[in-house]
């Protein structure tokens, strides 16, 4: 799926969504990555059984206000320890299917949010 969206000049943006791939900038990643506008970086996890909250320190680390965690194809909820992290560091978290996460990332980064989309590729 191609995603559309204003131009948000130096923000990097999803532009693509597919099975075993997120596009960025027209770039294409064929693996789970973490976005904020300003960077993208490889996220080295081992699925989405056996994420930890260690797997999300890099993420908490860049300081966003949001993170939008995109589980894959389907909608899947972590372990609660994950979220229990997030939210003792005064961070949202938000969990969905990585097509949605993609898109809501799109928009809050936009709007010049401190968001970050932890995109999981299954």
């Amino acid at each position: 799926m191609k995603l559309h969206l204003a131009s948000a000049a130096g923000r990097n943006l999803f532009s693509g969504y597919g099975t075993g791939y997120v596009s960025v900038n027209n770039v294409r990643y064929a693996c789970s990555v973490v976005v904020t506008p300003e960077a993208v970086s490889e996220w080295k996890v081992g699925g989405f059984d056996a994420l930890t909250a260690a797997d999300f320190g890099p993420v908490v680390n860049l300081g966003p206000e949001v993170v939008i965690f995109g589980t894959g194809s389907a909608q899947r909820f972590p372990r609660s320890e994950i979220a229990r992290l997030l939210v003792e560091q005064g961070i949202g978290f938000e969990v969905m299917d990585s097509s949605a996460a993609c898109r809501t990332y799109n928009i809050l980064a936009a709007e010049g949010r401190k968001v970050a989309a932890a995109i999981l590729i299954d």
